[in-house]
């Protein structure tokens, strides 16, 4: 097991008409707890996005270092070995204004909560440039944005996958910002969902308590798993049973990526339309999961009001209802 640390020189462009391709170092330094292991096996275990191949050509370039010296490629590590590990990649690209239509739930100087559509991604990444929620942000909210994400991710304080559509909140300063994601830190920040899963869900209640990491046979997904995961906790309600589906209101009591998504589906029952982690196939004409971020509670980070929100359910998840009703 490793603990990492990474400094990353900061993104900020000042020229906002072109995306920054530019290069920057990153660093980070591991801890080891266990020893045997090859060091290029290790570096690839505790290391996001590096394989056994990225890390021998690392280590050939003279960029791990083991207590200050350059690390052999046949070195196996033993615990307390520290590893300094100096990467190239590219810097965030700036995320620009675009006049795309929101629906704004709530909205003061200190935040604001957008019900997101399905099929809109929340930031800029790979394959996904432009066309998101930062972007729509910073045209209807102009400069006034937190800028702890960066570049990529202002004001954003916590994520819901492209295809959950839902309540999302983003802070218009740092002061906002560092106090929500306080609330998110002690679970004073709680996010429900609706969602409709494949089978009949046995107990009208229930809680799912699995950790959830990577997926080591696939880096794309996330699983429950015991390997480099973290605690992960979901509650349930049975709201509406269907024939070989049930409706159900799920709590995050923590907010891992996919979370609700892996732990449905770790009980035997996937999210209806969700072809990830569930069946290859659409159901009922979904082409992606039924699942919808219906309810906001939390703190106001100024006024200390307690403040909750919920968003009307989306046509698309009416019509599967609808669908449903009327299957025998």
């Amino acid at each position: 097991m490793a603990l990492t640390a990474t400094a990353a020189n900061a993104a900020y462009v000042n020229n906002m008409n072109e995306l920054t391709t530019s290069v920057q170092e990153r660093t980070s330094t591991l801890i080891c707890r266990s020893s045997g292991e090859r060091v290029d096996v290790f570096l690839a275990c505790n290391l996001s996005g590096i394989t056994r191949s990225a890390a021998h050509k690392l280590i050939n370039a003279g960029r791990v270092m083991r207590d200050g010296v350059p690390v052999r490629k046949n070195h196996r590590t033993k615990p307390g070995e520290i590893y300094t590990v100096r990467q190239d990649e590219p810097l965030d690209p700036v995320a620009l204004p675009q006049d795309i239509p929101l629906v704004v739930v709530f909205e003061d100087i200190d935040i604001i909560i957008v019900d997101k559509p399905r099929g809109m991604v929340v930031h800029p990444a790979p394959g996904h440039p432009d066309g998101t929620l930062v972007n729509a942000l910073l045209a209807h909210c102009g400069g006034s944005l937190s800028g702890i994400g960066g570049v990529k991710r202002p004001g954003i304080v916590h994520r819901i996958d492209k295809d959950t559509s839902g309540l999302i909140i983003a802070a218009k300063n740092d002061k906002s910002h560092l106090a929500l994601a306080a609330q998110l830190s002690s679970r004073t920040l709680t996010r429900e969902y609706s969602a409709v899963v494949r089978g009949a869900v046995k107990a009208d209640t229930g809680t799912v308590d699995a950790p959830i990491g990577r997926d080591p046979k696939n880096r794309k997904r996330q699983a429950v798993t015991d390997k480099f995961s973290r605690p992960a906790v979901t509650h349930y309600e049975v709201t509406a049973r269907y024939a070989r589906y049930t409706q159900i209101c799920c709590k995050l009591e923590t907010g891992r990526t996919h979370q609700i998504r892996v732990h449905m589906a770790h009980i035997g029952h996937p999210i209806l339309g969700d072809t990830v982690y569930g069946y290859k196939k659409p159901e009922l004409g979904m082409s992606s999961q039924c699942l919808h971020a219906r309810k906001l509670c939390f703190i106001h980070p100024s006024t200390n009001e307690h403040i909750e929100l919920c968003a009307d359910m989306p046509q698309y998840f009416m019509d599967v209802i609808s669908k449903l009703s009327s299957m025998a």
